[in-house]
């Protein structure tokens, strides 16, 4: 073999073994905090776009269009000393749909309980089993959610190996008492309990749903509107009986609130006698879309 084809295909072979998974945005917003020398957020801004976007977070191999879209915004609300920094963390994820130039919201959520330290120009270190930095665990933990929301919608049950690693990431935090967001107790709406639910065989319908409204529903519309649509009724059936196992289950209301809009839009020009299965369902299982989903009954869709 000439060697430059030899050269060519090891090049070809490195760049696709350190091809990342997500075109993630990230963002530090510190306008809330005092202090003329904020060079900081920018080095961490910088950092942390290099750690998410960059690093290896699978083992599988996507193309830059392939990767998943994602953004990050920390907003930085107190800091308390040099190296200590306190606020929220939002995390959203987007997912093309099949054929179309539409992408549908996957995941919005806005931490709360999100405090970290970091030292201008340290390296962001992170290694799966260990909790080594609030900061990257808190970020490792949302990248591996959204891998499994993502792998759930494209194949049934496709994001297990993703929660898991999520799981482990909560339960090497547990003794990490000086921040919140890993236990139980603290809260019904924290990591904690997003990946219990995500994990849980109890709510498998949850992630069943999934697939069926994204790879079984809106990847089928641009072909066949109505096929898809059964799909998402059939989709809304299943958080129906996640629902009545256990009302209010905070994964489900993430993803019925990334999904409210477009349910509205979806049933708008659907049949009466579905529409009307479909918001008698929502209205229970989504208590806050509630005014939401009563427009259909009137007719309305936006």
């Amino acid at each position: 073999m000439p060697a430059r084809i030899l050269i060519f295909l090891c090049l070809l072979l490195t760049f696709g073994a350190h091809a990342q998974e997500f075109n993630c945005q990230v963002q530090i917003n510190a306008a809330s905090v005092n202090g003329s020398e904020k060079t900081v957020f920018r080095t961490l801004q910088t950092a942390l776009y290099e750690f998410v976007n960059n690093r290896k977070w699978t083992n599988g191999v996507l193309k830059p269009e392939e990767r998943l879209e994602a953004t990050i915004l920390i907003d930085i609300r107190d800091w308390p000393s040099t190296d200590q920094f306190k606020g929220t963390i939002s995390v959203a994820l987007k997912r093309p749909v099949y054929r179309a130039s539409y992408t549908t919201s996957m995941l919005n959520f806005q931490d709360k309980d999100f405090s970290f330290k970091y030292a201008e120009f340290d390296p962001l270190t992170y290694n799966d089993g260990s909790f080594d930095s609030n900061l990257t665990s808190v970020v490792a933990f949302y990248l591996y959610v959204m891998l499994g929301l993502d792998a759930d919608s494209f194949s049934d049950l496709g994001g297990s190996i993703y929660y898991q690693k999520a799981y482990a990431i909560v339960n090497a935090a547990q003794g990490a008492s000086e921040y919140a967001g890993w236990r139980s107790f603290e809260s019904m709406r924290n990591r904690y309990w997003l990946i219990e639910n995500l994990t849980n065989s109890s709510y498998v319908g949850l992630r069943k749903g999934i697939y069926q409204y994204h790879r079984l529903g809106l990847d089928v519309m641009s072909e066949n509107m109505e096929t898809g649509r059964t799909a998402i009724g059939e989709c809304i059936e299943n958080w129906e009986k996640v629902n009545r196992e256990k009302p209010g289950l905070f994964a489900m209301q993430l993803m019925l609130e990334a999904k409210r809009d477009e349910l509205v839009n979806i049933y708008s020009q659907a049949s009466p006698m579905d529409k009307t299965k479909a918001v008698n369902t929502l209205k229970v299982i989504d208590p806050a879309g509630f005014s939401k989903y009563k427009q259909l009954e009137s007719g309305g869709g936006r």
